[in-house]
Formats: C-alpha cells, sequence, structure tokens
C-alpha cells in the first residue's frame, strides 16, 4: 500500500529542498577516513511511538555513528552498574569545552559529562564482558536493540581512528592516573574506537531517538532497548549537554534532547512524540552538523517543540504524524530508494 502524502512528509521535503544548497560548514578531517564523506549528502528522518516512518534524501547511506553513540553507552554503563557507580566515575555537568578537551573536573577529577570524549570514554570503560570480544559484542547488541537491526564496525573507519587516536589516548591515561578507568586501558580505547566506527544510517539514528522518546522500547520491533528508569538519565544529559560548547544555545532556540556527531548524524528526542535524525557531513566549528541543527531549529520553531513549550511541546508534530495513512509513509527526494 502506498501512503498517501503528509503533512509532514511534505514538510520535510521542503526543509531538504531548502537546506540542500547550503555550503557552508566543513567535513571532518582529523580522522582521515571521515574526510572522504561527499559534503553533498543530506537525509533526514522522522520515527513516531507508534512507528511510523517518514524519510526523505540520503536517510539509508551509512556513515559512522561516532560521538552520537555516547548517549547509548551511557545507558548501557548505568544498566551495568547503577547511578551512584557511574556519577563517581563521570559527572554531569556542561564543560562549556570542545569534545575533544583534555579537561577534568578539578574538584573531583572526573569527566565533566558523557557527552564529551574523556567522559565517554570513561563510560565505555564501564561496560561488562569478559575480554573485548565479549565486551564489542555486548556493544553491538545494545545497537542491535536500538536500531531493530544487525549493526557491524567498519574497520577502515576503525583503523582510521586508532591510528590518529593519540589525543584520545592521551585523556585516557590522565583519567587513569586518576583512578576513573581500570588498568585495561588500551583494551578500552580499542572498545571506544570500535563504538564510534559502527555503521548505522539516518533512519536508524531516528529509530534510536524514537526508542528514547517511547521510554525506552523500539517502536519498531517493539524490543525494550534500555531500562525505563534510566530514560530520563539520558535525555537530560542529551539536552543539557548533547551538542557540546552549543548545548546552552540550542537548549534555548531548539529545546529538545540531542547527540551530534562528527560523522555527520545528529539526532533529536521529542519525548512522547518522535525521535528526529539528520545526516550531512559538513560541520560548523564546534562539531556539529550545519544543516541537522538549521533542520531542527526550523522544525521546532514550526511545531512547537521545545520541551519548555506551554501547552504541550510536539502537540503539533503529533497532529502532523497522525494524519499520515500509513504505518509507512515515507517519501523520497534527492536521495537512493
Amino acid at each position: 500500500m502506498t501512503a498517501e502524502p503528509s503533512p509532514l512528509v511534505e514538510t520535510l521535503q521542503e526543509l531538504h529542498r531548502k537546506y540542500a544548497p547550503v555550503a557552508i560548514g566543513k567535513v571532518a578531517d582529523y580522522i582521515p577516513e571521515l574526510s572522504k564523506a561527499d559534503p553533498s549528502w543530506f537525509g533526514i528522518a522522522v520515527v513516531a511511538v507508534d512507528g511510523r516512518t517518514f524519510e526523505v534524501g540520503d536517510s539509508r547511506r551509512p556513515f559512522s555513528i561516532q560521538s552520537v553513540s555516547k548517549p547509548f553507552v551511557f545507558g548501557l554503563a548505568l544498566e551495568d552498574h547503577g547511578r551512584e557507580r557511574v556519577l563517581s566515575k563521570v559527572g554531569v555537568e556542561p564543560s562549556g569545552e570542545a569534545f575533544n578537551s583534555i579537561v577534568l573536573d578539578e574538584a573531583t577529577n572526573r569527566p565533566f559529562n558523557p557527552m564529551v570524549n574523556a567522559g565517554a570514554i570513561a563510560t565505555t570503560d564501564l561496560v561488562d564482558g569478559a575480554g573485548p570480544a565479549a565486551r564489542l559484542g555486548r556493544l553491538l547488541e545494545m545497537y542491535r536493540r536500538y536500531t531493530g537491526r544487525e549493526v557491524h564496525v567498519d574497520a577502515a573507519t576503525f583503523l582510521s581512528e586508532r591510528a590518529t587516536g593519540h589525543r584520545n589516548r592521551a585523556i585516557a591515561h590522565l583519567m587513569l592516573n586518576f583512578g576513573m578507568i581500570e588498568h585495561r586501558v588500551d583494551e578500552t580505547l580499542e572498545l571506544y574506537f570500535q563504538q564510534c566506527a559502527a555503521m548505522v544510517d539516518c533512519r536508524d539514528l531516528a529509530v534510536m531517538a524514537a526508542t528514547l522518546a517511547n521510554g525506552g522500547v523500539n517502536p519498531i520491533t517493539g524490543e525494550r532497548a534500555l531500562e525505563a528508569d534510566y530514560v530520563k538519565d539520558l535525555l537530560s544529559v542529551m539536552l543539557s549537554c548533547g551538542s557540546y560548547d552549543f548545548a546552552g544555545e540550542w537548549t534555548y532556540r531548539i529545546g529538545l534532547p540531542a547527540k551530534s556527531g562528527v560523522g555527520g548524524g545528529l539526532l533529536a528526542v521529542v519525548p512522547g512524540v518522535a525521535g528526529i535524525a539528520v545526516f550531512s557531513p559538513p560541520l560548523d566549528p564546534r562539531g556539529n552538523s550545519v544543516r541537522g541543527v538549521l533542520v531542527c531549529r526550523e522544525l521546532s520553531e514550526r511545531h512547537r517543540l521545545h520541551i519548555l513549550e506551554p501547552g504541550g511541546a510536539g502537540r503539533s508534530l503529533a497532529e502532523a504524524i497522525g494524519r499520515g495513512s500509513a504505518p509507512d509513509a515515507t517519501a523520497r527526494e534527492g536521495g537512493r530508494p
């Protein structure tokens, strides 16, 4: 059955046409494999908490998840160890620093939050497993629950990250010195590089965001990906820290829990309504997708998505989704089928 046009599909098509010509931003090149991305790649996807899916552009083009992985690994660490143990290793305060800063909280020696590299390495260190293969297996199984499909690590991206990851090694050894990570530092760094090199597409990110919007249950498969009690932990740090040193302005102007990655992916959560994802490799100086920020800002303004919006944030978006006529209201424009 072919879905009839819906207001949301038309909106996404309009935003894709509007922002596709944007030529500002720079593709990440500090990891050589990322520099191969085409700046014109651009996809948008929205997945509702009932599984209804809307896509335009390059929504099925694979790319490495990079830092978008961080809140989900934070969730895995919480499930493995509980809040008190995790919070003894990493804080939840915005840092105001770049994502790769070699900075720890002077009072506690902890990384500021799980969304910067230092905090993400600390949470990756907390992933349980009897050896590297078992720990990687648990990480990939976590991705499977969120995306609803098998996810693999791209060998070329992993090797590129490992060959150039000297700054992350410095961060890890600093935290080792202060007891924030265990002595298996090299193993944890390997796992962190693999975590970031996992391949996803824009629709995958929208499903992952929709899973958080749906209280931790994947709306496509019905499988629980995260204990309900920890969903608010992820959403809280995504709102306050998910876009690095742009987080304050993001919260002020867009007002949604979100996470960006230097591979060009960006996801945002409209609690109780939907997940939004954008893929576009050109980044602003803070490491966020230029087109991703523009799309999320316009969607937030049009549909009054800000979580502090009086009268129910996201109601307009829910109405637009609700008027779609079929469970898979998919539109394609400017991308591969």
